[in-house]
């Protein structure tokens, strides 16, 4: 057994005929097959007033040319137009019909010529394309679609012989990525038809929303067959979702199933990203659903004009053809009347045949915005441009054998199809028309709007444009119109999952979500972030820091002991009180130069003590502001060469007090070597400390460093020592000789005090020794500029040590105890010692 023959709805003879399949009705009845009798004919309810446009534009498009005396002069075209149902089934039931020839004419006039059809023109969806495509291939038949965009058509090894006047999907989903990007959506969910049209035009959307940074929160698919449940399920995740931004890749069908159950929840406040498919679709735009889809967004393909389409489509009529069953059915939907003289139904108005296609408002009469209809037209003029080209092909010139002639005969698919792949014209609009190697036109989209009217209709606005020709970053241009935005509010929407990181911060993906889930988090020290969603923050070259807000790096701040602060005024004023009071206790001794208590304690190693007491206080000076080459070279060799100076006298006043203590008879004088031997010592012990100090600053000079590594937001300027070795060396060269001195002071601590100085001497350099032996582990443990404090307040300290201890007793004596400033004092304390 075998089903029925399919027979076109719409039909008409010609010398080569063109075939057509369109979805006129919009849903199909499924029957069930138990195959055990001959199946029923499909079913099909609910015409499509838009479709049944594009089907009368094509009818439009042939009686023009047929009408031309330019092309195909002496040739006319028929055409062959089928009724899918927006059914796979019947798709490939109309491929079948259109390949096989069966055909039964509206006119009931007989038929001596094949009716097999030359090319297809069709469908409206990508899966009945694919199936239509894939069934008429190895004939060799090409098929024009003028409303199938999934990209998976562009594949000629699949499908050879397809060809469509409507871009690929490949191009408008990547459109909508950028144009997501563009307006700052990172958080959007995602909706798609359930079919070819749907999955693969969502799959190159991810992918291109993912390189663009957008992240996907949902993604889900429905049909128009799908069950209430779960479509209900569907709109329950959409309300529940936190993005603002859907993208609904749909087709028109789904479209509208979706959309009475968003009406039905009451889902509002969306910012809808439509695909071509609907989002130019008069059906939709209904004052009810303006109220979720006011705002709308989306690529369309460009509108155009058609002159002369809206008087044809205005004049058809069913007495045009009494037995048309299509005409009668659009009759009757459009004008909500019966035809039918024997309607029992008593509900139903009789038709008069006198209604006016022009007073209708419906997708069949508006043709504000000729797009998909467009389409339909320019696959009907490619179709005429290459059998033309065919027909008009001179003996012997052509890519066939016997390919000359006007016959039909000698038309052959196969031949129709070589012909299309190099068809180039322009329309009467200014519209170039080709082909590339996979089919597809260029690629050319207008962003359209929803914006209410003043009537409380609503207006498809075009806001920008999308031409896939240009070099990218040229593509995606808007126009200079105010958009309206979800709620027909003029602020735009913001769809994050988290709000952008200022500068200063950068992101941290949050573990188990998308990467535009994040948290931000502020730079670390030293490094910076100048762009908001930095992903990383950059670290600060060596001598720059970041600033507070950890936006820009800025000079890191330098630190020394400078003249200007309190610690070094402070410093400094010790420093030059200890010298002045040098110079005071000089000009006492130097007043009191006569007096026996001078003469006894040598006066020429007191002044040369105070001279070199003063050039230690002075040379705490060069430790203060900012180093340089030779403040660092000074500072450290002036330290070594006049503290070694410093202790040389000290040292030969206690080697004098010993010699004159070890005479062998109490009233002797001091012998007469102790001048030059005194002056030995301090010569001898000090030009060691001057070698020394010559010989680190030949080998490895102090010299000034920034030290980067003790505090991460300052460089401190400092005195590297060069060699640690020489000054530990000269250091420790000053520790002996204090030492030594303490020492021969200590064994000359119980001599006659009136001579004596030795305890003095003792106490001095127990100071002495005290101040360095502590200066050691301060001055390595402390930061910065306190190095330095520390080095200094050692110096002063051990300083004003040796002036007190050893001068103070003796200026108290000459100032305020002149009675015992007498060679009688001091010989008779010595004389009372000694008994």
């Amino acid at each position: 057994m075998v089903g029925k023959p399919e027979f076109p709805v719409l039909s008409k003879d010609g010398d080569v005929i063109i075939g057509g399949a369109f979805s006129i009705h919009s849903k199909s009845k499924v029957q069930m097959t138990l195959f055990q009798n001959e199946p029923e004919p499909l079913g099909c309810s609910s015409i499509n007033f838009r479709e049944f446009r594009f089907a009368q534009t094509m009818i439009f498009a042939i009686e023009e040319i047929n009408n031309s005396t330019d092309l195909l002069p002496e040739t006319s075209l028929g055409y062959r137009i089928y009724d899918s149902c927006g059914s796979i089934p019947s798709s490939i039931k109309t491929a079948m019909a259109l390949m096989n020839g069966q055909e039964k004419t509206v006119l009931n006039e007989s038929c001596t010529e094949s009716g097999t059809v030359h090319a297809i023109i069709g469908e409206s969806e990508s899966s009945s394309t694919i199936a239509m495509a894939t069934t008429t291939g190895p004939f060799h038949i090409p098929v024009i679609s003028h409303f199938a965009t999934c990209a998976c058509l562009s594949n000629k090894k699949l499908f050879p012989t397809f060809f469509r006047t409507i871009p690929s999907d490949y191009y408008q989903s990547r459109a909508l990525a950028q144009l997501v990007k563009h307006f700052g959506w990172t958080w959007v969910g995602a909706i798609r038809s359930d079919n070819d049209y749907g999955n693969n035009g969502m799959v190159t959307f991810v992918e291109a929303a993912q390189q663009e940074g957008v992240c996907i929160e949902y993604s889900e698919a429905i049909l128009r067959t799908n069950p209430k449940e779960k479509i209900a399920r569907v709109v329950d995740i959409i309300r529940k979702a936190t993005s603002k931004v859907l993208v609904a890749f749909l087709a028109q069908g789904e479209m509208e199933v979706l959309l009475e159950e968003i009406l039905l929840q009451n889902v509002t406040g969306l910012q809808w990203i439509g695909s071509e498919s609907w989002i130019t679709a008069r059906q939709l735009a209904t004052e009810k659903a303006s109220e979720v889809l006011s705002g709308a967004i989306g690529f369309a393909i460009n509108k155009s004009t058609i002159a002369g389409l809206k008087e044809f489509l205005l004049k058809i009529h069913p007495s045009q053809a009494p037995g048309s069953a299509i005409l009668k059915e659009f009759w009757e939907t459009a004008f909500g009347c019966t035809l039918s003289s024997q309607s029992k139904s008593n509900d139903t108005e009789h038709c008069t045949g006198t209604e006016q296609l022009a007073l209708l408002r419906n997708q069949y009469t508006d043709i504000s915005e000729l797009r998909i209809s467009n389409n339909v037209y320019k696959a009907v003029y490619a179709l005429a441009h290459s059998i033309h080209n065919l027909l008009t092909c001179k003996d012997g010139q052509g890519s066939f054998t016997n390919e000359t002639g006007t016959k039909n005969n000698t038309t052959e698919p196969r031949q129709v199809l070589h012909y299309l792949k190099g068809v180039n014209f322009t329309t009467r609009t200014g519209e170039r028309v080709y082909f590339n190697t996979n089919g597809d036109p260029a690629a050319k989209y207008e962003l359209v709007n929803w914006q209410h009217t003043r009537d409380g209709g609503t207006t498809f606005t075009t806001v920008g444009h999308y031409d896939a020709s240009l070099p990218a970053g040229q593509q995606f241009t808007m126009n200079l119109v105010n958009i309206v935005w979800a709620g027909d509010h003029n602020q735009q929407p913001v769809s994050v999952c988290s709000e952008s990181c200022l500068p200063g911060t950068r992101k941290v993906v949050q573990r188990g979500r998308p990467v535009c889930c994040f948290y931000c988090t502020p730079c670390a020290e030293g490094e910076i972030s100048n762009s908001t969603d930095s992903i990383e923050c950059t670290k600060c070259p060596l001598e720059y820091w970041s600033n507070e807000d950890q936006t820009q790096c800025i000079l890191k701040e330098t630190e020394f002991l400078s003249f200007g602060e309190n610690m070094g005024i402070v410093l400094t004023m010790f420093s030059l009180a200890g010298a002045c009071l040098n110079l005071a206790i000089g000009f006492i001794y130097f007043h009191f130069r006569a007096t026996p208590l001078v003469k006894a304690n040598n006066s020429e190693l007191s002044f040369l003590l105070l001279f070199s007491l003063t050039l230690c206080f002075l040379c705490s000076l060069t430790f203060i502001g900012q180093p340089s080459d030779w403040s660092c070279m000074l500072r450290h060799t002036a330290f070594g060469i006049t503290f070694a100076l410093c202790i040389s006298c000290v040292l030969g006043k206690t080697l004098v007090v010993l010699m004159a203590f070890k005479a062998k008879m109490p009233g002797n004088s001091v012998p007469k070597c102790s001048g030059p031997l005194q002056r030995l010592s301090v010569f001898t012990c000090t030009i060691i400390q001057v070698l020394l100090c010559i010989l680190w600053l030949a080998l490895s000079p102090p010299f000034p460093y920034k030290n980067m590594e003790y505090f991460k937001n300052k460089i401190i300027l400092e005195c590297d020592l060069g060699s640690t070795v020489a000054f530990y060396a000269v250091l420790g060269y000053i520790g002996f000789l204090s030492a030594m001195c303490f020492v021969l002071a200590f064994l000359a601590r119980k001599l006659p005090d009136n001579f004596n100085e030795a305890k003095f001497i003792t106490f001095s350099m127990l100071i002495f020794c005290a101040v360095w032996i502590t200066f050691i582990p301060a001055y390595i443990s402390s930061p910065g500029k306190y190095t330095v404090a520390v080095e200094i307040f050692a110096i002063l300290a051990s300083s004003f040590g040796l002036l007190f201890c050893i001068f103070l007793p003796k200026c108290y004596i000459m100032l305020l105890k002149p009675e015992k400033n007498t060679r009688k004092h001091l010989i008779g304390k010595m004389h009372s010692k000694s008994l």
